[in-house]
């Protein structure tokens, strides 16, 4: 790796410092956190069928695989820090740039870091009970809302935002430091997920009974059945959510233009493959029915393979997996605020070069204290439902703005094209809205707060860009 020269008398810049094999572990270490060890219980609770959880793995694993070729193009197009931001704004207008980097700073960055966290307070929660015990439980009204909101402090909580107070200091020490220690969390992560497969295809006696009805969904008369799909997307979403955050570190990238596509591609094929894998030994070794209960899916699927003993091993990797995709973020995220600030499209004090290591320490602490935040008032299924609303959104606005630019920018150098383009963005694109329409049809609270948090960017915008004028 090498780290550009600056030039004397210009300000520091973010250092390109990422090579390949860091790249591709940065997109396995996003995606790969601790979702697919905890939420197959929620797909499961959406369908009634072994075959269909695990259809709903495949079909997300595809419309992700598209939208992967779709950031591909994006991102080798313009390789610089901002991601979505650079992408919306030139192919969409400055508004729509700007509406993503505030969403993303605001609650999809540190809210994704956040179910990250929650879902560690689960696997703690298995190997030292005590520590999900409640402090003390609260409960409130809330305005549109039937049934009461129980707020619930446990000491976990506060061991996670150490976690996020570590990772936001590890990040801050600069970008090859933390390229290299994002390839050894990934490869932990991998061995976890090949580990638990290879026992499960070896694992000697009858399967569990895979057909057992289990949790099933059960249409209603305003949800049917591509209703209870479309949700049963959600949590899978919520594993996948990651893929698209190489491009936001375009800008620390070594030779971008052919490193961003095939690390995109590389490392999402191998999650796709790992967790429809994994999903199907979860279904082998505890059954459809023990499945759709499980609170920790993947550790009780280890209990019936290797004893408790064995699984709390296990769990306790799980738990540096679900660190290294905490990091991930923290590596990622950041670069967004800090890209708008450099425009004068955000807070000043974000776009702050740290001079010693040239990363985005304003950035990064202003992350990690709203992720701090949302792990002490969220829960985990709280926390991707509203997230997962926000980001998908925005994922259709990203396949729109390619389109737009092939047409308005046929010019623009693309070391990498869509593969059966416009099909595939098309299908992205269509996937993405309907997965956001469901989940504020089904959940209207939550998704209502994630887009009352976007429309509240509208004035700032105009704010700021008023005083760049001036």
């Amino acid at each position: 790796m090498h780290v550009e020269t600056l030039q004397r008398g210009q300000p520091p810049g973010l250092a390109r410092g990422l090579g390949l094999w860091a790249a591709t572990a940065i997109v396995v270490g996003t995606m790969i956190g601790q979702a697919v060890f905890l939420v197959a219980s929620d797909v499961s609770s959406d369908v009634d069928s072994v075959w269909k959880a695990v259809g709903v793995w495949m079909v997300g694993g595809v419309i992700v695989l598209f939208g992967v070729l779709c950031y591909a193009e994006l991102g080798a197009a313009m390789p610089e820090a901002g991601g979505e931001y650079l992408y919306l704004g030139r192919g969409l207008g400055p508004l729509w740039g700007f509406l993503f980097g505030w969403t993303s700073s605001m609650i999809m960055t540190p809210g994704s870091s956040a179910i990250v966290a929650a879902g560690l307070l689960r696997f703690v929660g298995f190997v030292r009970p005590s520590v999900t015990t409640p402090i003390f439980v609260w409960s409130l009204h809330l305005p549109f809302g039937a049934q009461l909101y129980s707020f619930t402090f446990t000491t976990a909580q506060p061991l996670a935002v150490g976690t996020v107070v570590l990772v936001t200091a590890l990040n801050y020490l600069g970008v090859r430091t933390v390229g290299y220690l994002q390839i050894l969390l990934t490869a932990v992560k991998v061995l976890i997920m090949v580990a638990i497969v290879i026992l499960g295809v070896v694992a000697t006696g009858s399967p569990a009974a895979g057909s057992a009805p289990g949790t099933a969904f059960i249409p209603s008369s305003s949800h049917g059945a591509i209703a209870a799909f479309l949700m049963a997307l959600v949590p899978v979403m919520a594993a996948y959510n990651g893929f698209q955050g190489l491009g936001r570190v375009g800008g620390e990238l070594l030779n971008p233009g052919q490193n961003l596509p095939r690390a995109a591609i590389m490392g999402t094929s191998l999650v796709i493959a790992l967790y429809v894998a994994i999903n199907c030994v979860y279904f082998r070794v505890l059954g459809f029915t023990q499945v759709a209960k499980s609170q920790h899916v993947a550790s009780d699927a280890v209990v019936r393979l290797l004893g408790h003993t064995g699984a709390l091993a296990f769990t306790i990797a799980m738990i540096v997996s679900a660190f290294g995709a905490i990091h991930a973020g923290f590596l990622t995220g950041p670069r967004v605020p800090y890209a708008m600030a450099r425009d004068g499209n955000f807070f000043g004090f974000a776009k702050r070069i740290q001079p010693k290591f040239r990363t985005p320490s304003g950035a990064l602490l202003f992350q990690g204290c709203m992720t701090s935040t949302l792990v002490l008032t969220g829960t985990y299924q709280e926390l991707y439902s509203y997230v997962i609303f926000a980001v998908w959104i925005f994922f259709g606005l990203g396949a729109i703005a390619l389109i737009r630019l092939r047409a308005t920018e046929p010019e623009l150098p693309r070391p990498f094209r869509v593969w059966g383009h416009p099909w595939t963005t098309i299908v992205f694109g269509v996937a993405a809205f309907a997965i956001s329409a469901n989940l504020w049809l089904v959940r209207p609270l939550r998704s209502s707060v994630g887009l009352a948090i976007m429309l509240l960017g509208v004035p700032f915008f105009y704010r700021w860009r008023r005083r760049s004028v001036r």
